[in-house]
């Protein structure tokens, strides 16, 4: 006996020669297309976002599995059939005939004594066809498989060659696999039908109870990346409402500080922030404030004086001509003082370059001498060079100098000096005096805006020792006042300006 098998090619594809040699073609890049998104928060989107990621690797892992599952059941279902198949064949080459303990001679001895030493399976039919016809079969469930006119048509359409088909059913999709077989009467076959579905069951409930995990898992890591973002950004929503909360009036709100992460850094920054702002809100009233009352009072002075003038006075109007000129010029540096201070908070205030310490000492010490008539003095001069803006550090000192001017007599001494810290890397520039000295309790506020500190009959308008703080701290520096001869009945003053010697950023007040 022999038998018959049929080989199967798999199609081959080619590429498309039209592609090669064309030249590559220059796309203009499109804007992506916008989602929608923009009318929910941003808690909202990195939980969609998460949801849809989780969503699909699920769904991509699911389909994995159910394809490597499907061909899986095809490769098992192929290796059961072969396997009834070559039992047969080994019945049928070394088998005995049970009746006459001889070979066996015909097909339907050989069918019949297999299909009574075998058990099928569940989804198995085994069958024996001859004589054009069906003529043996296993028992099926359903009885009836037997009995469908398809299967018979597949299994006798294929007892000369053999071969597998796949056949539409009544009972679901069948693959059938026929072996040819010849007696002396004639020829027929040995066909195994395998009921595919109830193959693939074992995977549907698998996938089944995949899907329910999935679609579990899919809740939790929602949920999840809901919780999480909603805790990630809470420094943001509490920006937002402290944002809601901030007014013209009131900036003193914070934001809370808890963790140790970038949003912490954040909230610190937006902090620091509120911090500066509320500093230059708060210094911008204080600063409009004074420079109302301060101007209020020569307006008032001038208009007075005006009402009052004779017209037909010579004397008192030339009297009055020479007040009202001195308050003008008031009112000039003033705004001019003014108008620096607002420029010292902006970039661009200072012009920083190397400074030789040594000219820039004798240059401001010519110049203090202009002041009026003191007693001149250098105390020491440094040997070196800072990055600085000379000029605006002349102009300090030379601030400095007629503030000692104007509180000392012409027999007190006024005294410049200069000097380099190598372990810091600073410069100390000041300004010394043997005039009354400063309180105690005056040395800090003297340094505010509109201030008058010695002596407030002195005159001025108290914006001078606010510019000297104002250049320090453009240059990442300070300045501060001490008793230049303390114990002593007059202590004298002594204002120094300490810089550092390279690029520092400038050091203004925290809130």
């Amino acid at each position: 006996m022999t038998t018959t098998g049929r080989a199967t090619t798999a199609g081959t594809t080619e590429d498309d020669p039209g592609d090669s040699g064309r030249p590559p073609t220059t796309q203009t890049r499109r804007p992506l297309p916008r989602l929608g998104l923009d009318g929910l928060s941003v808690r909202t989107r990195i939980t969609l976002a998460v949801a849809l990621l989780t969503a699909l690797a699920l769904g991509a892992t699911g389909l994995l599995v159910f394809l490597l599952g499907q061909q899986q059941v095809r490769t098992d279902l192929q290796e059961s059939t072969a396997q009834e198949i070559n039992e047969l064949q080994t019945l049928q080459a070394r088998g005995i005939d049970p009746r006459t303990n001889q070979a066996f001679t015909s097909i339907d001895r050989l069918v019949t004594v297999f299909l009574g030493r075998n058990v099928p399976a569940r989804s198995e039919l085994m069958v024996g066809a001859w004589d054009g016809r069906i003529q043996r079969s296993s028992v099926s469930r359903p009885e009836q498989l037997v009995e469908d006119p398809a299967l018979q048509q597949a299994i006798l359409d294929r007892v000369p060659e053999g071969g597998s088909t796949t056949v539409d059913s009544p009972f679901g999709e069948l693959y059938v696999e026929v072996l040819p077989l010849e007696d002396e009467t004639g020829d027929g076959a040995f066909a195994v039908a395998q009921r595919v579905d109830q193959l693939r069951e074992p995977l549907h409930r698998t996938m089944r109870t995949y899907a329910l995990a999935a679609g579990l898992a899919l809740a939790v890591v929602t949920a999840t990346a809901a919780w999480v973002a909603g805790r990630l950004l809470e420094p943001v929503r509490l920006l937002r409402e402290t944002a809601d909360e901030i007014s013209e009036t009131d900036l003193s709100r914070r934001i809370p500080e808890v963790g140790n992460d970038d949003l912490t850094d954040l909230t610190r920054t937006v902090n620091a922030m509120l911090g500066r702002l509320e500093q230059a809100f708060r210094g911008q009233r204080a600063f409009l404030d004074d420079a109302g009352h301060e101007l209020r009072t020569p307006l008032t002075v001038l208009r007075g004086h005006l009402e009052l003038m004779e017209a037909g006075d010579v004397d008192d109007v030339e009297r009055t001509r020479e007040l009202l000129l001195d308050e003008v010029d008031r009112m000039s540096r003033l705004v001019d003082d003014m108008i620096l201070l607002t420029k010292a908070d902006r970039p661009g205030f200072l012009t920083r370059q190397p400074a030789d310490l040594t000219r820039l000492t004798d240059d401001v010490a010519d110049k203090m001498r202009g002041l009026g008539t003191r007693d001149w003095q250098v105390d020491e001069v440094a040997h070196g060079s800072a990055e600085l803006d000379e000029q605006r550090v002349t102009q300090a000192l030379l601030q400095l100098a007629q503030n000692a001017v104007a509180h000392t007599e012409p027999e007190d001494t006024v005294a410049v000096g200069s000097a380099l810290d190598a372990i810091r890397d600073e410069v100390r520039l000041w300004v010394r005096d043997s005039g009354p000295g400063v309180p105690d309790d005056a040395k800090e506020a003297i340094f505010a805006r509109f201030v008058r500190g010695r002596d407030e009959t002195a005159g001025g308008v108290g914006l001078g020792l606010s510019i000297v703080t104002a250049i320090a701290r453009a240059h990442g520096g300070r300045v501060h006042v001490e008793d230049a001869a303390p114990g002593t009945p007059r202590p004298g003053a002594r204002f120094a300006i300490t810089l550092p010697r390279t690029r520092k950023e400038p050091s203004w007040p925290e809130s």
